[in-house]
């Protein structure tokens, strides 16, 4: 979001829900629609915002 210049509140503005935003800042899961919103939004791909990370091991 800082190298594209995107605030929360343009993210409020297209779509984002608050609660969302939220979830966001403390790691928590996401859906497939809101990863679309939001790769549509700063114009990037799912690796640009995402990271796998296996905890089973």
């Amino acid at each position: 979001m800082k190298t594209k210049n995107i605030s929360q509140y343009h993210l409020l503005k297209m779509g984002i829900d608050n609660k969302t935003l939220d979830g966001l800042k403390h790691g928590k899961n996401i859906t497939l629609l809101t990863l679309e919103k939001l790769c549509t939004i700063l114009e990037c791909t799912p690796n640009d915002i995402i990271e796998f990370k296996n905890e089973s091991l």
